[in-house]
């Protein structure tokens, strides 16, 4: 799960200081910000002569899974994450995300609060663009995970 924020640059102008601060702010506003992402799926696994299997479930859709004991005993965690797993940009910035996939063919994915949807695949940079036209939080969700 990936947290977008898009900040409001409303501030009150008191003063030559506040308003040294909300001219700089401005400039900032709007700006073009490219920001590399990696989506990866990190794995561990034990027996259970080893460890026991967890009897607590994870919650769902954070991108867990724990596979319950094999044949042999074997049982596996993992979690799928974007890294960085949030930005924070303002509002009225043009936002180019850059994701790369390292693990799983493919993962359907859309920013919540926005109408974008993409597939990120592995090996493959996926590039989003959008502009970051409304202040909040929005989550970027993996269809798959």
């Amino acid at each position: 799960m990936f947290k977008v924020s898009a900040v409001a640059m409303l501030l009150p102008l008191v003063g030559a200081l506040n308003m040294m601060v909300a001219t700089n702010l401005a400039q900032a506003a709007g700006m073009k910000r490219t920001i590399t992402m990696v989506a990866v799926e990190a794995k561990g696994g034990t027996t259970t002569d080893k460890e026991p299997f967890p009897t607590a479930t994870l919650p769902e859709g954070k991108g867990y899974e724990l596979e319950a004991p094999n044949a042999e005993g074997r049982w596996e965690v993992s979690t799928y994450r974007w890294d960085p797993n949030q930005i924070i940009v303002n509002q009225g910035d043009e936002v180019t995300l850059e994701i790369l996939s390292v693990n799983g063919a493919e993962h359907p994915s859309a920013i919540d609060g926005y109408d974008i949807s993409f597939t990120v695949k592995r090996g493959q940079l996926t590039t989003v663009a959008f502009t970051a036209d409304k202040a909040g939080v929005f989550e970027l969700r993996c269809g798959t995970h």
